[in-house]
């Protein structure tokens, strides 16, 4: 498929979960997991794109997320969560992949979780990165390692000579810093369970007495804190899959067992995983009717790789009716040309602009003879206009 037919059987499969959802709206927010240097992460630079789409949801008070992500910053999914809430009654939160560390708190804040049988939450210890090394580490693990310390101390009335090296590097604005981040985390999702999800618990399905105020606070608390516990899940990338869930009494929605949303649900998947693997795309917003990627700059390669950002402008400038204008820098000699990309057949070439290299997507610098592919600038192009660039 090109990028076109790509693009329109992905999002003809996204209106079908909505429609099997009950015509609900629905958002896409994805991150290609397996593209190296680049932020798949969730960022601030997520905000503006992920709040654009939200703003084409308008057909009912409820909306599904389908969300995958590696995890990321626990404070953009708290301003994401506010956005979808200020504006939605009832939210769904669908994982066809897996929604790691700040995913699964974001996936807290649903009404609904809907998973199925490939589908994963992570641990959400909060990691802690040193900016002068890079080095990154669980919070947990680090408060823990230190009340085992303390624990040996106060066993042997002494302190092992092997502990002070370590001790020394440590002070206490970073123990105060990871006792915080853990707070964090776990107060979003105990909040989140209580005030979302257990809204629409209202009977003890055992007993049928009422269920209380005090009993959602506790149930939500045990869950929060069993999710923060990276002693429980050893590694901070492991899988929590729908039955590790259901162990914490996490009701989860298994779609795998809804054959029609199954379908629907695993076919979108698989063209939104086609969609990274086969282009340099790496972040998608979308709903049925529009869409917002980030995607890699390309080197001089003929495959798409990540760019230093200051190597090479490409974008867009100006559409007009039959053409779409490029500017393009070399990344080599700095040399400036204006592409002219075809959006209907025989459109006369302007004065002092060069032809779109449709066969290969690779530019010859008339100035230094470097080759460039420029394949992002296309999908760039054929996604805004919905047409296909042609000679």
């Amino acid at each position: 498929m090109d990028f076109n037919t790509l693009t329109s059987e992905r999002k003809l499969w996204l209106k079908k979960i909505a429609e099997l959802r009950g015509n609900r709206c629905i958002l896409t927010y994805a991150s290609d997991i397996n593209k190296g240097g680049v932020n798949t992460s969730i960022e601030y630079a997520d905000l503006i794109p992920f709040i654009d789409q939200l703003s084409n949801c308008d057909t009912s008070d409820s909306i599904d997320i389908i969300l995958e992500t590696p995890g990321g910053q626990a404070e953009i999914v708290e301003d994401l969560v506010r956005a979808v809430r200020a504006k939605y009654g009832h939210v769904g939160i669908i994982i066809p992949g897996m929604a790691k560390s700040a995913g699964t708190i974001f996936a807290m804040a649903g009404d609904e979780i809907l998973m199925g049988k490939t589908s994963s939450l992570g641990p959400i210890d909060a990691q802690i990165i040193y900016p002068s090394t890079g080095k990154r580490f669980s919070a947990d693990a680090f408060l823990e390692g230190l009340e085992k310390i303390k624990q040996e101390v106060l066993d042997t009335g002494k302190l092992n000579s092997a502990y002070i090296p370590i001790l020394q590097n440590i002070s206490p604005g970073e123990i105060q810093h990871c006792e915080n981040a853990q707070t964090f985390s776990r107060t979003l999702v105990k909040e989140w369970l209580r005030k979302y999800k257990f809204s629409h618990w209202k009977v003890h399905k055992s007993t049928g007495k009422p269920v209380t105020i005090e009993e959602k606070e506790k149930r939500a608390n045990e869950i929060a804190t069993a999710l923060c516990k990276h002693s429980d899940w050893f590694t901070h990338a492991r899988s929590i899959k729908i039955d590790d869930l259901k162990k914490l009494r996490l009701e989860i929605v298994d779609y795998s067992e809804i054959p029609e949303l199954n379908e629907a649900i695993n076919r979108y998947f698989t063209l939104l995983s086609m969609t990274f693997s086969l282009t340099s795309i790496y972040k998608i917003f979308e709903t049925p009717e529009s869409q917002i990627f980030s995607h890699v700059m390309p080197t001089g390669s003929r495959q798409p790789a990540q760019l230093p950002q200051s190597a090479m402008l490409n974008q867009m400038n100006s559409i007009k009716e039959k053409i779409a204008v490029i500017d393009f820098v070399c990344p080599r000699c700095k040399h400036e040309m204006k592409l002219q990309a075809n959006l209907e057949q025989h459109s006369d070439l302007r004065t002092d602009y060069m032809p779109f290299p449709v066969e290969d997507n690779m530019i010859q610098c008339p100035n230094c003879n470097l080759q460039s592919n420029i394949i992002s600038a296309r999908l760039q192009v054929e996604a805004l206009t919905h047409k296909k660039i042609v000679k």
